[in-house]
């Protein structure tokens, strides 16, 4: 298996994963959304009320949403926990655009602040948020271990980080069907929508790259959060992982 960190969207081009992540996503932020409901058929907004409702219990008044892309995440978490705060950040400065229209449609830009940030450089002091949310994003880290450190050194002693990210089932039958789905009709699809012959070649080369399940837990739990577990949803297609400072 290719180590996560050398699986990039463009082979070949002379740029880091960081790098050809954000171009990758500045070329399918038009399309980005629409492509999302249609290859997921749906399910994709059931899974984030799933993840948002894993921060309930600790009541955050501050949220950091990395990896934000068009803030469906931050939208869905402002509507169902309505905090004070949320901060959105992603290396695409194009899908951000997308995003800040969508919460200005919602009436929640005094909730919901956009900014372009990395992962791995956050520019928040230590101990700064209630909570940390992830939808789909951590698998697009250059440096795993550095991305999860920076979450783990800005949210606050007792919050809690909720990661959502794409997993590969083992059910016989289901791990079949998905893998001829990920792998055959997926990228076809996003090549014909996005126009990026790339981006959806990408996207199963690095979920099956991805350290999933108890190895993304140890993970986490070396970088120093605690309580750390995995939910797997949809036969395994998605899981969720909650970990607390």
């Amino acid at each position: 298996m290719s180590k996560l960190k050398d699986v990039v969207p463009y082979a070949g081009m002379e740029m880091n994963k960081k790098g050809q992540v954000a171009l990758m996503f500045d070329n399918i932020a038009q399309s980005y959304d629409r492509l999302n409901q249609v290859l997921s058929l749906g399910i994709d907004r059931y899974w984030r009320w799933r993840a948002i409702r894993y921060l309930k219990d600790v009541q955050p008044q501050t949220i950091l949403d990395v990896a934000t892309g068009t803030a469906d995440l931050a939208i869905a978490t402002a509507k169902q926990l309505q905090p004070t705060l949320i901060v959105g950040v992603d290396i695409s400065e194009k899908m951000l655009d997308y995003g800040r229209i969508k919460v200005k449609n919602a009436a929640l830009d005094k909730i919901i602040t956009l900014k372009t940030g990395d992962a791995e450089n956050l520019s928040f002091s230590s101990n700064t948020f209630d909570a940390i949310t992830v939808s789909f994003g951590v698998r697009n880290f250059e440096n795993l271990e550095k991305g999860i450190a920076e979450l783990y050194r800005v949210v606050r002693s007792g919050g809690r980080l909720v990661v959502l990210e794409f997993s590969k089932p083992q059910t016989p039958g289901i791990k079949q069907l998905y893998n001829f789905y990920f792998t055959h009709v997926l990228p076809r699809i996003g090549r014909l929508v996005s126009k990026d012959t790339s981006a959806y070649t990408y996207l199963p080369q690095s979920v099956q790259a991805f350290p999933q399940g108890a190895e993304f837990v140890q993970i986490l739990t070396k970088n120093g959060f605690k309580t750390a577990k995995c939910i797997r949803l949809t036969f395994g297609i998605c899981s969720i992982y909650i970990a607390d400072k």
